[in-house]
């Protein structure tokens, strides 16, 4: 079944770094523009003004000619003077630059003292603590909704209005956040950063990893009222239920077919717009979904990894091993609704079905 994840109220906060750390900056507002950026300049580079009506003392820019109200005004004639060493990322500030380089020391210096989580920025301590307080500042217009976070209610607006700011400059995707496109560009790259220390397997997202990690530590809280079964993931026990409803709220507009799952649509539309995403590198052939190439690029490498416990013979799709495990089980699950006979496997079942329809494909 296609993983589904849940929606994720807490988003993650890019690299961007955030001017709230009044400790580390120093913020400086123009006179003339409010939302100009500034850089650190030396004293030499600002001729001094003093106003007689207002007291106020400026400083102009002798480059740009732009006025500021503190002589540690900041960037005019040199833009992205601080440069990352590890990354090459430049900033326009020293201050964000050291923010910055704790991503890659891994120094978070801002802890949270009621659970000892800790943070690279103190703007993202002081967001997580509306966590422990319970604090929803943010309502959402259209459906009530609060939130901690502003930014998280920004986004969430998106589902209302269907806005879709980010694409994909390779398959043209659009989506709501910019870390799920970056999380996306990997299907493309084939990148899988995270990696399960007691099996090995990646994944392209750390909450893909989060969820698997599951399987290993036996967790499953949500359990089926209607058949016991029980489930890692809430998203998964709900669209689970619907087996049971028969509910199919996702429909296609153009030939009216409904499916459990949206991704499920999103997949089926390529069938209609002829949009084959997925490319082989080796042969050029393209696929609708990302795992009909998995599966071919097997035919390349050979690989078979799904083997049968009775025979040891190996296969390259786990179908195929679904349908061999008949011979030993003598399990035949095709019955003829004309004439009772069953089969183990469905393409003998439609072979069959031609003597009732006296279909003939194939032409001499």
């Amino acid at each position: 079944m296609e993983f589904i994840k849940e929606e994720r109220e807490e988003i993650q906060i890019e690299e961007t770094v955030k001017h709230e750390e009044t400790e580390e900056q120093t913020e400086m507002m123009p006179l003339k523009e409010e939302n100009e950026e500034l850089n650190v300049m030396q004293d030499t580079d600002l001729n001094k003004k003093h106003d007689l009506i207002t007291g106020r003392t400026s400083f102009s820019c002798p480059q740009t000619g732009k006025t500021y109200s503190q002589k540690k005004a900041q960037k005019t004639g040199t833009r992205n003077n601080f440069t990352c060493q590890e990354c090459g990322q430049s900033f326009y500030q020293r201050g964000n630059l050291t923010i910055h380089m704790r991503i890659h020391s891994g120094e978070k210096t801002y802890i949270c003292k009621q659970c000892g989580n800790s943070f690279i920025r103190k703007g993202d301590l002081k967001s997580h603590m509306n966590i422990h307080t319970g604090e929803r500042s943010y309502t959402c217009p259209h459906c009530g909704r609060s939130f901690t976070h502003r930014q998280t209610l920004t986004v969430h607006i998106r589902i209302h209005t269907g806005e879709k700011p980010f694409t994909c400059s390779l398959c043209g995707n659009c989506f709501i956040r910019i870390g799920d496109l970056k999380s996306h560009m990997r299907i493309h790259t084939g990148e899988k950063p995270y990696t399960c220390k007691q099996c090995g397997n990646c994944f392209i997202r750390i909450g893909d990893l989060k969820s698997h990690m599951k399987i290993h530590t036996g967790e499953q809280s949500y359990i089926c009222p209607h058949c016991g079964r029980s489930f890692t993931h809430r998203q998964t026990l709900t669209v689970h239920k619907r087996i049971h409803t028969g509910e199919k709220p996702y429909t296609c507009q153009q030939c009216g077919k409904s499916f459990t799952q949206h991704g499920n649509l999103k997949v089926h539309m390529r069938i209609h717009d002829g949009e084959k995403p997925f490319t082989c590198q080796q042969c050029g052939k393209y696929f609708i979904e990302h795992g009909n190439l998995k599966v071919h690029m097997r035919i390349h490498t050979g690989e078979k990894p799904f083997t049968c416990p009775q025979c040891g013979k190996c296969f390259s799709v786990k179908g195929t091993l679904k349908s061999h495990m008949s011979v030993h089980t003598g399990e035949k699950p095709y019955v003829c609704p004309q004439c009772g006979i069953s089969f183990t496997q469905h393409g003998s079942f439609n072979r069959h079905m031609r003597i009732h329809t006296r279909e003939k494909p194939y032409t001499c």
